[in-house]
């Protein structure tokens, strides 16, 4: 189980950082240009805090008493060796790059194992204008919509490719989400990524498990997510301004 394990591990971490890139990092050609931008600036001072952010994560008790939180140590990067990710252009290259927008923008991250390490959850939020979250939400948007087949390969060299179908993982179904299936040596490896906003917040949410491709967990636990951003950070799953912001 250690290599699906680490497979799975790898592509918890990849999905903390899909929503932290901004269109100008997707290499030329790789996907379509970004929507057209309508939504006024927000000062930096509006943004959520880091804390605040940390406050609208869910925690290893909420998912249930046999849920730890994973280190951000132990976990693998997707930015260690090279291209860990490959097949789907667009969201190779979200999933691939080096995660440098993070650290210029509110962000914090949580990922949780349950027994024995499945199923895993990971959950980022952050905060950014919302013009640049706009067409970077386009970017993710699209690059779920174009990919049809992605490839992990953990630092051992095993590999999995995993099939990619959009999904509609929540209550909200204009929010971008993808199923990943796929098999290794015989183990049935299973997969949802999600990213949904709240005013200048994206969250990204991943959802991995071995022999089994039931998504009722995946939604239970995203369902859980969104309820809970909502209230802390006092915004509605896909709105566009900050609570205090106009338009």
């Amino acid at each position: 189980m250690h290599r699906s394990r680490s497979l799975l591990a790898l592509g918890a971490a990849a999905v903390a950082t899909v929503v932290t890139l901004g269109a100008a990092d997707i290499a030329a050609g790789s996907a379509a240009p970004p929507r057209a931008i309508t939504v006024q600036p927000v000062p930096a001072e509006q943004l959520p805090t880091a804390d605040q952010l940390k406050a609208a994560l869910l925690t290893a008790a909420e998912l249930g008493p046999d849920f730890t939180e994973v280190p951000a140590d132990a976990s693998p990067s997707p930015s260690d060796g090279a291209s860990p990710v490959a097949g789907c252009d667009a969201l190779r290259a979200l999933l691939n790059r080096q995660s440098t927008a993070a650290s210029q923008s509110p962000h914090q991250e949580a990922e949780f194992d349950g027994p024995g390490g499945n199923p895993m959850v990971t959950e980022s939020l952050t905060a950014e204008d919302p013009a640049k979250l706009t067409a970077d939400f386009a970017t993710v948007t699209d690059a779920f919509t174009d990919c049809h087949s992605l490839t992990f390969t953990d630092g051992t060299g095993s590999a999995v490719t995993f099939t990619v179908t959009p999904v509609a993982l929540g209550d909200r179904h204009d929010a971008p989400a993808v199923r990943l299936d796929g098999n290794l040596a015989g183990v049935q490896l299973n997969g949802y990524l999600a990213v949904e906003r709240f005013g200048p917040t994206a969250m990204a949410y991943g959802f991995f498990q071995r022999d089994s491709d039931s998504s009722q967990l995946a939604s239970v636990y995203y369902r859980a997510a969104v309820a809970k951003a909502e209230h802390t950070l006092g915004a509605p799953a896909g709105s566009t301004t900050a609570p205090s912001a106009s338009v």
